[in-house]
Parts: C-alpha cells; sequence; structure tokens
C-alpha cells in the first residue's frame, strides 16, 4: 500500500521554520530544574545528617533535629512552588511548539 505523505512532510517543514527558534527544554524549565535539582541536594544532606545523629535526648540533638525539620518542611514548600513554574514553563513551551493551546488565543 502506497501512502502518500506530501502534506506530512509540508506540516514537518511548517513546524522546522515555527519551532526553530524554541530551545527545548526552554530558560525557565532549566533554572526551575535546576533549583529543583539543588533542593533535592540539600533534602539528600540533612536526611543523611538526621539519620547520623544517634537517638538521644541531649537537647543539642533535639534542637539540631528541630531545626532540621524545619528546614525540610521549607524546602518542600519551596519544592512545590518551583514545580508550578516548571510546569506553568512546560506549559507555555508546548503552546509555543502549538502541542498545546495557549490560554487566552
Amino acid at each position: 500500500m502506497n501512502v502518500d505523505n506530501g502534506d506530512q512532510r509540508h506540516d514537518t517543514k511548517a513546524c522546522e521554520k515555527l519551532c526553530g527558534n524554541i530551545q527545548v527544554p526552554t530558560e525557565d524549565e532549566v533554572v526551575a530544574l535546576n533549583a529543583m535539582r539543588n533542593i533535592k541536594n540539600r533534602v539528600r544532606e540533612i536526611k543523611k545528617r538526621i539519620s547520623e545523629i544517634p537517638s538521644s535526648k541531649k537537647l543539642e540533638d533535639v534542637k539540631r533535629l528541630s531545626g532540621w525539620e524545619n528546614e525540610l518542611a521549607q524546602l518542600k514548600e519551596t519544592w512545590e512552588a518551583w514545580e508550578r513554574k516548571r510546569k506553568e514553563a512546560a506549559r507555555v513551551r508546548m503552546g509555543l511548539l502549538g502541542h498545546e493551546e495557549e490560554d487566552g488565543l
């Protein structure tokens, strides 16, 4: 069976002209991903330190543990904010590439 792919080739050329200037991932996505990578590394460091603390009731250890737990909670909130930014940047990129309709257009 012979199928004419003329339309498909035309669509590909049109996409190359339109999509040629769009960096994948976009700069906004890269910024978000790098921030998320840094958060993940910090979380690993904290969890390692927590695991190294002997289960004691020394006031010093309890204070350190509490501080790390607070930092983990803050890092989780920051992660969620960056995740929203990353998803928004990906949505915008997909709209620019014509894979999704952009809101308001």
